[in-house]
């Protein structure tokens, strides 16, 4: 089996935090399932290396809430319930409520335009069923909006959310194609930018996220394996 990481000489990282940036990478694109067990010598084969970085960087791993180490039994991928996506989703909706809000004053012509094309190329993404895509340019038009509200503070705050919101983007996506509504809601989310009209900017980032809450509570969605 060929090795996972790409050992490159110009890659000054140190083994153990390539493991676990790794690790990390597969447990949120749901790579590694929620509720896998970790067996430390299967991922240093898979991985190509010792069995030393893998335990240091499952338990770093532990510490942010992404492996659940029970006594006895080894390690798992924890699992994500409704009610933690709830949870997150509530405090987006707040924060890139605030976000678009300020954007409306505060974003440059040219983060306008990214925003537009970014826009463009989700819809494409949409319209061809390309699941990555759609993944990386909705976190792209999201996090373009965050950028130009030039409050450091809630930029740094929002970022936090990014990994968790990351992990189950890949879920939902997969079990509601939820897909089919979102262009038009980042459309009305851009032309309130675009207009300038903050608070049309701010309820409808609001709406976004607040849909995509109450599905995630009517599904009550689980997470299985992403192909």
């Amino acid at each position: 089996m060929n090795n996972i990481l790409n050992f490159d000489i110009q890659n000054h990282k140190p083994l153990r935090e390539m493991v676990y940036e790794e690790l990390k990478m597969q447990i949120l694109t749901g790579a590694i399932v929620p509720g896998t067990r970790m067996m430390e010598v299967e991922l240093a084969n898979q991985i190509g290396v010792s069995r030393t970085p893998v335990r240091e960087a499952i338990r770093k791993l532990e510490k942010e809430g992404l492996v659940i180490i029970e006594p006895r039994k080894g390690a798992y991928a924890s699992q994500i319930s409704t009610k933690d996506m709830v949870e997150i989703l509530e405090v987006r909706q707040n924060m890139e409520g605030l976000a678009a809000y300020f954007a409306a004053s505060r974003m440059q012509p040219s983060q306008l335009e990214d925003l537009k094309n970014i826009s463009a190329k989700y819809n494409t993404a949409v319209s061809e069923g390309n699941m990555e895509d759609m993944i990386q340019y909705d976190t792209r038009f999201h996090r373009i909006i965050v950028e130009s509200c030039n409050n450091k503070i809630l930029v740094q705050m929002i970022e936090q959310l990014q990994e968790l919101v990351l992990r189950f983007r890949y879920i939902y996506y997969d079990d509601f194609k939820r897909a089919e509504n979102m262009p038009e809601e980042h459309r009305i989310i851009l032309e309130a930018i675009e207009s300038g009209d903050a608070n049309a900017a701010r309820e409808a980032a609001d709406i976004h996220i607040n849909r995509l809450k109450e599905l995630v509570i009517s599904e009550n969605v689980q997470p299985k394996h992403i192909e």
